[in-house]
Order: structure tokens, then sequence, then C-alpha cells
């Protein structure tokens, strides 16, 4: 098994069926990677809509949890994976035709930790717009670095999405990389974890997934739980960079990304109307004692 392919789903039954269909365009060989499907107790009709091909195909596999968010089902995924790389596929997300392989057969011959290549952010309208004639690919030039090079000169703090990336699973599991539970923005210290502790990365030219962009505003979206789970992530972030084990240029990208995500959260609270100032200021006083 070359590649798991790890979908956790809640509430995305308009999605979900064109997001497992273009994992299905991949033009892979149903034996060498297996798509693991995480219920995450979704109320809606997310798995009916899915039955069929769930049906179909052998290397789909099911895993039904109560819900339990986002972190746990990644890593309840990840432990019952068996490829040698795992990718990670937002359930509202979708990846481009035929644009799998090329970064698999990299990965596999250069064994690299982390295979981190580029995405297109689009709505709604502008992926039904999208068509395999229209979309011209990126060069596929390769270049090799250390994960530490990577985090210097090519992480965005504000894109520390795991879906970008492609991951050695030993490279995971020999170093103990999971997600945090129970928090959103889970993203951030995973990514950033994993480039600090990866020996080679592969950093690809290729776009190979679709990012849907939220419909939903900062003001209706954001809430005190969520402002909570991103004090964590800050936090983590801002521990990172107390490792005596780690030069300054590490420990000044860690406290300058730590300071974008403060100023993200900041703006966030200060955009939302839905929650009370004596909360927003609670979630400060979080951060403080975190």
């Amino acid at each position: 098994m070359k590649l798991s392919i790890i979908v956790p789903v809640f509430n995305v039954e308009e999605y979900i069926r064109p997001c497992i269909e273009s994992i299905l365009r991949q033009g892979l060989d149903e034996d060498c990677y297996e798509i693991i499907i995480i219920n995450d107790g979704t109320p809606d009709n997310s798995m009916e809509v899915i039955a069929d091909i769930i049906e179909a195909h052998q290397n789909i596999l099911v895993i039904n949890q109560e819900n339990q968010g986002l972190s746990i089902a990644r890593n309840n995924g990840l432990q019952k994976a068996s490829g040698d790389y795992i990718l990670f596929v937002d359930s509202d997300d979708l990846l481009i035709n035929n644009c799998v392989q090329y970064l698999l057969d990299q990965a596999i011959s250069s064994k690299a930790d982390l295979i981190v290549a580029d995405f297109l952010k689009m709505s709604n309208e502008q992926i039904l717009k999208l068509s395999s004639k229209s979309f011209i690919q990126k060069s596929g030039n390769i270049q090799k670095r250390t994960g530490k090079e990577l985090f210097l000169q090519d992480l965005n703090p504000y894109y520390c999405q795991v879906w970008r990336t492609m991951y050695r699973r030993a490279f995971l599991n020999d170093n103990n990389l999971r997600f945090i539970p129970h928090i959103i923005f889970e993203d951030i210290p995973f990514t950033q974890q994993c480039y600090l502790k990866a020996s080679l990365c592969l950093r690809i030219d290729w776009t190979f997934i679709i990012y849907r962009k939220c419909q939903t505003s900062i003001t209706s979206s954001f809430n005190l739980k969520k402002a909570q789970d991103f004090c964590t992530a800050i936090s983590e972030t801002w521990k990172m960079s107390n490792n005596d084990n780690i030069d300054n240029t590490i420990k000044t990208k860690l406290k300058n990304n730590a300071f974008v995500h403060f100023s993200l959260l900041q703006y966030s609270l200060t955009s939302c109307d839905s929650i009370p100032r004596t909360e927003k200021m609670s979630v400060l006083y979080f951060l403080k004692s975190t």
C-alpha cells in the first residue's frame, strides 16, 4: 500500500460526493492506495450520498465514531492507515484530476519525509467553471530541502494547513506526530512540528488540490470556543520557540508566526459581534494562562 488518503466527514452533505469522486479520478491503481473515510458522527446525509461509491470500491475503509472533532478523526485515520504515505483531504475540498500520481512517484523514489506542493483557493462558483482543459499545470520543478530550511523559506503562517503536504507515515509515527485533540486550528502546531523534525523534504512546483473558500463571514463563524482553540495553537507555537535545542533563526520565525496568529486572533475578536466584551477579555487571560 503506497498511499492512504484520510477524509474526515461531518456536515458536508453538499460537498462530500465531489470530494470522493475527485480522489477516484487520480488514475491510481486501487491496489496501491486506500481512502479512509472517518464518519465523525455526522448528523446529516453525508454518508448516505456516498454509500454507492463506498460499496463499489474495495479500497475504501469507513470508520464510524461519535462526534469528536477533526483532530481525533484525523488521528484515528492515521491509526488505521497502512500506506507508505499519508494525504489529508478535507471533505469540502477537491483534488485536481490526475495530479497525485506525480507527487506519489517523487515521494516513493526519494523516501522524503514531507512533499509540499501547491493549491488553488476557489469559491463554489469558480469551481463550477473550472475544467481540466482550462487548467494549466505548473512545471513540476523539485527542490530538496531539510525541514528547517523549508520552515524558514516556505512556510507561510497564514497557510499552515496540512492538506498541501504528503507525509511519510513512518516519519509521523517515529516522531509521535499527532493532532492536539479537541481543538480547531490543529493544523498550526502540527505543521510546524513536522517541518522542524523532518530531514528530507521535497518542495514541488505542482498544483494538486483545490481549497474551497469558506462562505461564512468571520463575524458569524467566530465564537468563544474557536478563540480559545486559537489561543492553544498560539501557545504551542510559543512553547516551540523556547526550545533550547533550536537555533535563533528558527526561534525568531516561530515567534513571528505566533505574533501573526495573535494579530489574527485580535482581529477576529474585534470583528466578532456575537462574543460579549467580558468574554473577549477572558480569551486574552486564557491565552496568558496557557
